[in-house]
């Protein structure tokens, strides 16, 4: 009699996988951070890449004056926003993680914020897209503050992932509204 042995897959160890450069400038005024990009955001090489992410569709209900380039002009939407003041990075610089999901996060390392301060003149607040990211503002205003008081102002937004769907479209840009309003960036 034969007997063939059946081979399984290796367990699947989490990935370890770098994160974005900042997409930041002189003009910036608020820093939105998210936690780390999504699995398509990775692949893309670009910030809010999911189809499903509300982020770009929600810049353009802040923003209907100003037509936002289309989803095949990376560039051109990096240069939009930041001609309106509006910064993008993520919390963490690294980490292990299986999938998009935040609760997936594992042994996170946080980027160098101490260093955008010198890139970001007129930064003036951190807005942070979801819960994970807010998780981490005390340290985020500690690293921007470079010993120096007051702290940064720091907002916790609701997330624009396609996971968050506690929050209807509408309420979320009325909550993103008032930040960006707070800071005349609409």
């Amino acid at each position: 009699m034969n007997v063939v042995a059946k081979s399984f897959p290796p367990y699947a160890l989490p990935a370890v996988h770098t994160g974005l450069a900042p997409v930041v400038g002189p003009n910036t005024v608020l820093l939105v951070l998210g936690s780390f990009p999504s699995a398509a955001s990775l692949r893309a090489r670009q910030y809010y890449a999911h189809p499903r992410n509300q982020f770009w569709p929600l810049l353009a209900a802040l923003w209907p004056q100003h037509p936002q380039p289309g989803a095949h002009d990376y560039a051109g939407r990096c240069a939009w926003l930041l001609a309106r003041g509006l910064g993008l990075w993520d919390v963490y610089a690294a980490c292990e993680r299986s999938g998009s999901l935040d609760a997936a996060i594992r042994h996170g390392e946080r980027n160098d914020f101490s260093s955008i301060t010198a890139q970001c003149p007129h930064l003036a607040a951190i807005a942070h897209n979801g819960g994970e990211s807010a998780r981490h503002a005390p340290a985020v205003q500690v690293a921007l503050a470079g010993g120096k008081a007051p702290p940064i102002a720091s907002h916790r937004l609701p997330s624009t992932s396609p996971a968050h769907a506690a929050w209807s479209f509408e309420r979320k840009c009325a909550a993103w509204h008032a930040v960006f309003s707070a800071y005349d960036l609409i």
